[in-house]
């Protein structure tokens, strides 16, 4: 039987894009590194916010804990920067625990931390007997999506979390395409809303759908001078 595919995949065109993967003290910043360059992209791992300012298209990746991941991005002084890209309409890319700190908070373990605000909706512990929830797992992506487009509909990424955001709703009621998945209960797997984009899942170690989903943001990153 052949797959059904999820629209088709766009043409970014030759020129390659300028990324910076944010570089906040957390995060599979190598691994991001070397995905995004397979798949077209000139990268540079940083901490420095001109060049965040600057870059094509930003990325901003993160592991472990909600709280240590937004205290990285406050040291370093970068939600300024990621709110005012988003705000001018150009690309940033959150990945896991990056793609969490983009909600307003996070409740791990009691703790209540406030994250970045760029959408709405908070993070909270998967409905989940088994967690973390680690290993590859579908998703189910909206008409329309770009990250998932050209991707077949039994797609498989990789999952390490126990923590998500499950309120699709107030997601989908401001404006956004929004990507699901299930570990015995459901959750915001990937979040897309004009210039802003967000996995839960890693791409960069989600083999070739991961460098398709990868190749498919660079081809909305307007290339610079």
């Amino acid at each position: 039987m052949t797959d059904r595919i999820i629209g088709a995949a766009p043409d970014g065109g030759g020129d390659r894009r300028r990324v910076v993967v944010l570089d906040h003290g957390s995060g599979n910043l190598r691994s991001a590194e070397r995905a995004l360059a397979a798949a077209g992209a000139d990268v540079l791992v940083t901490g420095d916010l001109a060049a965040a300012a600057d870059a094509d298209g930003l990325v901003v990746p993160g592991v472990g804990a909600f709280a240590a991941c937004m205290a990285g991005i406050e040291a370093i002084g970068a939600g300024p920067v990621i709110a005012e890209r988003v705000a001018a309409g150009r690309p940033v890319l959150g990945i896991c625990v990056g793609m969490q700190v983009l909600f307003e908070f996070g409740d791990e373990h009691g703790l209540v931390t406030k994250g970045l605000g760029l959408l709405p909706g908070s993070v909270t512990r998967l409905a989940a007997a088994r967690l973390p929830h680690m290993g590859w797992n579908t998703v189910q992506a909206p008409v329309g999506s770009v990250l998932f487009a050209g991707l077949p509909v039994d797609s498989r990424f990789y999952f390490v979390h126990s923590y998500a955001v499950t309120d699709a709703a107030a997601l989908t009621g401001a404006g956004a395409k929004v990507t699901t998945a299930h570990h015995e209960s459901d959750f915001v797997a990937a979040v897309e809303r004009g210039a802003l984009s967000a996995a839960q899942f890693h791409p960069e170690k989600s083999a070739d759908t991961g460098a398709a989903l990868l190749r498919n943001w660079l081809a909305t990153v307007p290339a610079g001078d």
